[in-house]
């Protein structure tokens, strides 16, 4: 079984971070998801002629300790 840890808000730093492997994205987001009250997913592009797309995840994170610094706020 996969060990889920808490996301902290340092963490979404990482989510910017390139290059990255599929699987450091996945993990990432999975804490992100699995630390949410809500998620949801919006399809922004999708161009099946190069296969690149964009989606969009929005949710709310769920609150254990207060950030020092918020970001984006």
């Amino acid at each position: 079984m996969k060990k889920v840890n808490k996301f902290r808000y340092q963490n979404f730093s990482v989510l910017e971070r390139t290059p990255t492997s599929p699987a450091a994205l996945e993990h990432c987001l999975n804490d992100l998801m699995y630390n949410s009250t809500t998620c949801r997913a919006k399809v922004e592009m999708v161009n099946p002629t190069t296969g690149e797309y964009r989606i969009v995840l929005q949710g709310t994170l769920d609150y254990w300790d207060e950030p020092k610094n918020p970001v984006n706020q």
